[in-house]
């Protein structure tokens, strides 16, 4: 690896299932003063009252990974299965997100229902294709040299929203505001629950 590729800033990858959390944990890093990538292509609504924090390039990595040279030391969301299509000459730091599969699939639904859409697939077939995209994708990381992972659970960060910060901020290199991004955790959010 050249040596500008060793000693650049990872960049912060927050990650999981669509309506995992992922958007929390982005308004928490940016409370506690990391730098975030994201646009307003797709703003708040009733599903995400303070928005999505999506970054539109990301959907097209594969193709064109160049957004990534200038993204070091800043956070970007980008969902589970996109992951693969990052290029392995890069560092990484991945905040993964996992959430009751209960509760993902419900959000979804409602999600879906406001927009007049369905998924067309039942409850237990689709808990049975994110259980195995979860080991793939979890495994998957482990095993990459350029990537570091931190596998945290939204339903414990909502619950105790210091003690998770205080994991973030450690993982991340102690430098962001614990209290800021403690503060940032939103109950009123939780609305899809067991």
């Amino acid at each position: 690896m050249p040596p500008s590729e060793i000693h650049q800033e990872p960049v912060i990858i927050v990650s999981g299932l669509p309506r995992s959390g992922t958007s929390m944990m982005m308004q928490m890093l940016s409370a506690g003063g990391m730098p975030v990538l994201a646009d307003d292509a797709r703003g708040a609504d009733e599903d995400n009252r303070l928005g999505y924090y999506e970054f539109e390039p990301v959907k097209r990595t594969k193709a064109d990974p160049s957004w990534l040279e200038r993204a070091g030391g800043k956070a970007v969301k980008i969902v589970y299965l996109l992951l693969y299509d990052l290029p392995s000459s890069m560092q990484y730091k991945v905040i993964f997100l996992r959430r009751n599969l209960d509760e993902v699939l419900a959000s979804q639904k409602i999600m879906l229902q406001r927009k007049g859409k369905e998924t067309g697939v039942d409850d237990t077939t689709m808990t049975r294709i994110f259980r195995k995209d979860l080991a793939k994708v979890g495994a998957w990381l482990k095993s990459q040299p350029n990537i570091q992972v931190l596998f945290t659970d939204y339903n414990r960060f909502l619950a105790k929203p210091v003690a998770a910060a205080e994991v973030i901020n450690k993982f991340l290199g102690g430098r962001l505001d614990v209290q800021a991004m403690a503060a940032a955790v939103d109950p009123s959010q939780y609305r899809n629950r067991r």
